[in-house]
């Protein structure tokens, strides 16, 4: 409810025949505190039905298949520079690209690290993607959001976004091998265990080779938050409205089936088909 909005109440006030000022100073006053006191319980109300209703609208998506987007990004903009990770490509620097740069074709993927759809896809279908992004098929862009923090409280998927920034510093190899820890180790979605950087940190000695000292503070002093913040405004501009969505050539792949991941074996012969 806008702050300038008071639903006539002042009007009523100075209408008809002059009795509100001849009320007695202390009633006049109580009845405006009454008055106040209703507002804000309205406007309490109403925002309280706002982030229900926004709750609500995540979970039913995450039951049908796919978590969608429910009203842009999960963080805003992050405090601090603008630190860009080495390796990222795209526009400003918000895509990660996994692969042989000269590939002929370009498999897009949609994700968010608290997305458990996108876990069951990376868990099935993750080695042979990655199999076929080796052997050249096509190169892998990877455009990620931290929409379900804002739908579902807390600030995960940010967090482990900018730890993956950090690690996609240290090489896009380790940011790969990361990306994958991170699902193979994904908590519920309603629980915000990625927000916590000591956890984050002790998932990332999972991968040989990346908790070097610069990795370490990067992840601690959030160094690369800002930046997860303007990958996140990239996908809420992409027009993609759910996760994990994945385009090959700019042609979606219908990668769930009766609400599970295809299988490897049909994921490979959709590749085939499209790429001939």
């Amino acid at each position: 409810m806008s702050k300038n909005s008071t639903n006539g109440t002042n009007g009523t006030n100075n209408k008809g025949n002059g009795s509100s000022a001849r009320k007695p100073a202390g009633r006049a006053a109580t009845e405006r505190l009454h008055e106040e006191r209703r507002r804000a319980e309205r406007s309490a109300k109403i925002r309280r039905r706002t982030v229900v209703g926004a709750a609500s609208a995540a979970v039913l998506a995450l039951a049908a298949g796919v978590a969608f987007a429910v009203g842009g990004s999960g963080g805003g903009a992050q405090s601090g520079p603008l630190v860009v990770p080495a390796n990222a490509s795209g526009p400003g620097g918000t895509v990660v690209t996994y692969g042989k740069a000269d590939a002929a074709h370009t498999l897009e993927v949609y994700e968010d690290f608290r997305c458990p759809y996108c876990e069951q896809l990376e868990t099935t279908d993750g080695p042979t993607m990655q199999a076929m992004a080796d052997n050249g098929t096509y190169k892998i862009e990877y455009h990620l959001a931290t929409f379900l923090d804002k739908g579902l409280g807390g600030k995960g998927s940010r967090t482990a976004l900018a730890a993956a920034g950090a690690a996609l510093n240290e090489g896009v190899d380790k940011f790969k091998a990361f990306h994958d820890v991170l699902y193979a180790n994904q908590p519920d979605e309603r629980d915000d265990a990625f927000a916590d950087t000591g956890h984050l940190l002790d998932l990332a000695g999972k991968v040989p080779g990346l908790k070097t000292d610069a990795f370490v503070k990067a992840v601690q002093d959030g160094t690369y938050a800002p930046w997860a913040a303007e990958v996140s405004k990239a996908f809420d501009n992409s027009g993609v409205t759910g996760t994990p969505t994945v385009n090959l050539d700019g042609k979606k792949l219908e990668v769930f089936s009766n609400g599970a991941a295809v299988t490897p074996e049909q994921f490979t012969a959709m590749v085939k088909q499209a790429t001939g």
